[in-house]
């Protein structure tokens, strides 16, 4: 049975024909590409691409607690956020004394070994959801600099040595399930957006801050009040946007200004995963089961009614972000363990299987393609390693045997695996990791 349906503006273009403007190839719509020296490595939430591709093949696809282990290396603290890479130094935030002390810490990529750990500073304890953590916001990296969102103790960048070269508290944020969302680089700024209820000196907003200084380059104040997510800066050919999917409404700003561009009603009232773009489409989740909405960007003001190009009411993540590999869209639906995909380009469902047993947020780490397989870890630290195509192909199960709640990094031929304890190197650690001074 086909789980879609169609909009009233494809309806319409199968009677007129043209309903849809496009000023714009699908082949132009994609994520903005980061440099291409970090095209080598893993410098920010999703990898290089932003979608969770990694480079390359030459990577392990069985492993467990103790097989292709290169080695494992204690985590202080806790925290949900993902590895980055830059050369030899790996980076992830962490919380200690109940969210009341939060670090960057700096691993030495051959051998594991903590080179540093710097505090940022703090004032006073965020609230947070049992399941989320004071330090799940990924932090990225130019090369130059690491930039990290701290949620309520603000954002901040660190030097290589681990020096706080700037550290910007920006309000109280008053989140019920305490802040998520990991910062986008994107030339000489960081975007960032934290949606809340409020508190006495800080609204919702999205806003962009100087890579060199922390301040405040523009600002936009909004009004949704929940959501834990990560925007997306897309080229349509003609120009790039900010994508921010959140509470009810997708929005595209222009990132030099701030200034509005377009919105998109339809997400339901809780938000997590990151917009996924491909085809000519910015792909949005939303909800514990809500819909997907294609969405072709490039327009202006709301476009609900011209630029929504299909939607499925079933199958979408809550927490995970999906993926893109060739034709198809995958989602994991973490609520009962069921993995769907569908066409990208029309919305037609080709299959719907389970991954594991059904689980009430059963998966919180977002998948990752290498070459054709692709891998759904879940939070019980079992991987899910499954052939890309219309048929359901499941290899093998890989199994931790500890919890995973982040989402890995892979560099080199190296998976870099955060658990809930550890960071774990699976697989062929390359001997010519270079050797930088900062």
């Amino acid at each position: 049975m086909r789980k879609y349906i169609l909009t009233s503006a494809i309806l319409a273009i199968a009677v007129a024909g043209s309903v849809v403007a496009t000023t714009h190839s699908p082949e132009d719509v994609r994520t903005v590409p980061v440099t291409p020296e970090a095209e080598n490595y893993w410098s920010r939430w999703r990898g290089p691409s932003g979608q969770g591709i990694a480079k390359g093949t030459n990577y392990v696809n069985k492993w467990s607690a103790t097989d292709n282990v290169v080695w494992r290396t204690a985590v202080p603290g806790l925290g949900h956020s993902s590895p980055i890479v830059w050369k030899d130094h790996i980076f992830i935030t962490t919380a200690r004394e109940g969210g009341s002390k939060m670090s960057m810490l700096a691993y030495d990529r051959r051998t594991g070994k903590l080179l540093w750990e710097t505090t940022v500073p703090s004032s006073g304890v965020e609230h947070i959801y049992p399941k989320n953590s004071h330090a799940s916001a990924t932090a990225v990296t130019d090369g130059r600099q690491i930039y990290a969102s701290f949620g309520t103790h603000g954002i901040a960048a660190f030097d290589f040595n681990g020096r706080l070269v700037w550290h910007r508290k920006i309000g109280d944020l008053n989140n019920p399930h305490g802040s998520a969302g990991s910062p986008v680089l994107y030339k000489d700024r960081i975007f960032i957006y934290q949606d809340h209820r409020g508190s006495s000196n800080l609204g919702s907003f999205v806003a962009a801050f100087s890579t060199k200084t922390g301040e405040t380059m523009w600002w936009k104040d909004r009004v949704e009040v929940v959501g834990w997510g990560t925007p997306v800066v897309i080229s349509t050919g003609t120009r790039d946007e900010l994508i921010v999917s959140s509470q009810r409404k997708v929005y595209a700003y222009h990132p030099d200004t701030g200034a509005d561009l377009w919105t998109v009603t339809g997400n339901l009232y809780e938000v997590i995963p990151t917009p996924v773009v491909g085809h000519g489409f910015v792909f949005a989740q939303s909800g514990r089961a809500g819909p997907t909405l294609a969405i072709r960007p490039g327009g202006s003001g709301d476009v609900t009614a011209t630029h929504v190009a299909w939607t499925s009411p079933k199958g979408s993540p809550f927490v995970p972000s999906s993926l893109i590999h060739g034709d198809l869209l995958y989602q994991i639906n973490d609520m009962q363990s069921i993995l769907t995909v569908f066409q990208a380009k029309t919305g037609e469902l080709v299959y719907q299987e389970r991954l594991g047993v059904a689980a009430r947020e059963g998966f919180s780490s977002s998948p990752v393609a290498v070459g054709n397989t692709l891998f759904f870890t879940n939070d019980d630290g079992q991987t899910f390693v499954v052939e890309a195509g219309t048929t359901f192909k499941l290899h093998h199960v890989n199994e931790f045997g500890t919890r995973v709640l982040a989402s890995p990094a892979l560099v080199g031929g190296t998976w870099y695996w955060r658990t809930d304890k550890d960071l774990l190197a699976i697989g062929n650690l390359k001997s010519e990791i270079p050797v930088v001074d900062f």
